[in-house]
């Protein structure tokens, strides 16, 4: 059973975030060959799960996954008398991976299990005592059953371990439930007898039993039970057996589970759940075991709130830790001037002053996939929920709320699960009208457009079946005449299933919304990586981060294309890419990894411009002769030879 923090520990944590608006300046630094330096966006870290308990001396400490850019990093622990805080770190590298589900034993140890390793740590000793390679790759649920042993059931194919901290025995059971989607598994029990139950989203959602003895599993739901984009969910009862749905939230379809048998039993009066320290990667046991409750553990203010329920005292320690920062999304220039864009983990907006070398950084809503500016004002197409956010630098900064219409960033509309993951956000050059494109909901497949239209302040959206079905758009360009040129992923929404097998490019008309053209161009292909209008009227682009190409959008007609790998590497890559970025002339710059490089529009050729002393992450745009990137958790820029300088 899931134990989640009370809501006065919500309350604080949210409201020490909501102050927390971080000013500093850069300290630039020059790294040679047209390249600054300009620091981290976001110089804090992401708890991944928090516990409170004890340590060997008996004294309360607090227990945190930290997670930056790099991953799981390492594992804090706090004195929550003092704030003396120790970091510990992890004994596998982390690979850019993360704890998604943890738990803390009834003896007294906490355990994670990601980037294909199972972790034990024992505050007592204050040291990792056990960690071991296995089938890949990240647990999504955990448990404990009646004999203490420690049980994992990972993303993407349904992997289990287990672990006995007696004997020590690890065993490996490798993936027992394949199907050709990617598996989330959020929620695992043990019956008494031994066997293990755990639910199974999102494409469809199922319930599996696991015996232990034979190492095999079998799905416990019929297949017209399953519902697509859920989870199957289970509790361990203090009776000894495991109930489930076949959906969460479904409570007349109970089900009931004991030694790999199961049977409906439609609703159930007594829920008694045993209680199992343990959730996703939000776990927050706020409970110590001399009473005293954990108020809050704030990581972008280091601060810790411990309250006394018996005698109402509040302790307020503030405690440390190393970071490297937050990963950034993509950035942009604000119509102010300054070069904008989010984080995640934690979600935070950032802005950087060229002229003052000053940092901004603030709690942001949801995570900032894509941004681009159109006019005075700076938007956002965002994950969860595939929402549209509209800000405007001239006014005071007030936090985004579900329709408070003096927020400013303010929120428009979402879209989910037509769209919950954007790839692309188009400002059109109309001045009017933003489109928003991406993958869907989790579990779903085909994702459709979002066309916002800023003089109405009216959307409307248009289904994946309606463009290319089982097909997501990740790049966009504006054509003369109000057409749209859209090239396409087959990626499906996180957990789905895919299906199309070939990307595509597609012209839709925006005043009908209807599709005029497709076709796969490139054979083989399965992501258009980004595209732009060059100032001849041909679309440059980039597939698979490795193909350029050049197209005729009157004529329909691919009149260049290079493999580019070999000689410049691969694009830069995030969700929102933004791999092209053009100067007020009209000339494209492309951003890969290793470097910048401009294209001829004659000869359509590409010229590395300078070698990046960094590998460049997100893009992308240009400010007063520089082009701002981010790689990492930090924000750097290039002047482009020939440019105005700042």
């Amino acid at each position: 059973m899931e134990f989640t923090p009370s809501n006065l520990l919500v309350s604080v944590s949210a409201l020490l975030l909501a102050l927390a608006v971080h000013v500093a300046f850069a300290a630039t630094e020059d790294l040679g060959n047209g390249f600054l330096h300009h620091g981290v966006a976001t110089p804090v870290s992401n708890h991944r799960g928090i516990v409170a308990t004890v340590d060997g001396e008996g004294r309360n400490v607090v227990l945190v996954w930290l997670f930056d850019h790099r991953g799981g990093y390492a594992l804090l622990m706090i004195n929550a008398e003092t704030g003396e805080s120790q970091e510990f770190a992890m004994p596998f590298p982390p690979g850019g991976d993360c704890p998604y589900a943890s738990i803390l034993s009834s003896d007294n140890k906490f355990y994670t299990h990601f980037n294909s390793h199972f972790v034990e740590f024992d505050p007592g000793k204050r040291a990792f005592t056990f960690f071991r390679r296995t089938a890949p790759q990240m647990a999504m649920g955990m448990t404990e059953d009646d004999n203490g042993v420690i049980w994992s059931v990972t993303y993407p194919q349904s992997g289990v371990v287990s672990f006995n901290p007696q004997t020590r025995e690890f065993r490996d059971y490798g993936h027992v439930y394949r199907q050709n989607w990617s598996q989330y598994q959020r929620y695992v029990a043990a019956d008494d007898s031994g066997w293990i139950y755990f639910g199974v989203g999102s494409t469809a959602s199922q319930i599996v039993a696991f015996d232990p003895s034979t190492g095999r599993a079998k799905p416990m739901i019929p297949e017209a039970e399953r519902a697509k984009g859920r989870s199957g969910y289970v509790y361990r009862d203090m009776n000894g057996k495991v109930y489930g749905l076949p959906v969460a939230g479904a409570e007349d379809k109970w089900y009931e589970f004991y030694k790999g048998e199961g049977k409906m039993i439609g609703q159930i009066q007594d829920v008694n759940p045993k209680p199992i320290i343990t959730s996703s990667q939000s776990l927050v046991h706020a409970d110590f075991p001399d009473g005293k409750q954990l108020k809050a553990c704030d990581l972008v203010n280091r601060v810790l709130v411990v309250e006394d329920p018996r005698t109402g005292e509040v302790k307020r320690l503030q405690f440390d830790y190393t970071s490297e920062g937050a990963h950034i999304m993509g950035l942009a220039v604000a119509p102010d001037g300054t070069i904008c864009g989010g984080t995640a983990f934690p979600m935070r907006f950032f802005s950087y002053n060229p002229q003052t070398d000053e940092w901004i950084n603030r709690p942001s809503y949801g995570q900032w996939n894509t941004v681009a500016r159109q006019g005075d004002r700076f938007f956002v197409g965002g994950y969860g929920g595939g929402f549209l956010l509209e800000w405007d630098p001239s006014r005071e900064w007030v936090p985004t709320t579900k329709g408070n219409e003096d927020s400013n960033p303010l929120f428009l509309t979402q879209c989910s699960p037509t769209i919950n993951r954007p790839h692309d956000l188009l400002a059109h050059p109309d001045g009017e009208t933003l489109v928003l494109a991406g993958t869907p909901g989790y579990g779903y497949t085909g994702g459709g457009l979002l066309f916002w239209d800023r003089e109405t302040g009216t959307s409307s959206i248009i289904e994946h079946t309606e463009i290319l079905p089982e097909h997501s758009t990740m790049s966009l360009v504006a054509l003369p005449g109000g057409k749209l040129l859209g090239g396409s992923t087959t990626s499906p929404g996180t957990g789905g299933e895919k299906k199309a097998t070939e990307a595509e490019l597609y012209i839709i008309d925006m005043t009908t919304k209807q599709i005029e053209w497709h076709e796969v161009v490139f054979p083989g292909v399965q992501h258009y990586t980004d595209m732009c209008l060059g100032p001849d009227g041909l679309v440059y682009g980039v597939a698979d981060r490795t193909r350029f190409f050049v197209l005729d959008p009157i004529q329909r007609r691919v009149v260049h294309e290079q493999d580019t790998e070999a000689t410049f590497g691969l694009t830069n890559s995030q969700q929102g890419p933004r791999v092209f970025v053009l100067d007020s002339d009209g000339t494209i710059y492309m951003l890969f990894v290793k470097g910048i490089a401009r294209v001829d529009p004659l000869a359509y050729g590409i010229t590395m411009l300078a070698e990046s002393p960094v590998p460049i992450g997100p893009g992308g745009d240009i400010h007063n002769g520089r082009i701002y990137f981010a790689s990492g958790s930090h924000v750097y820029s290039y002047a482009v030879p020939g440019q105005p300088a700042d």
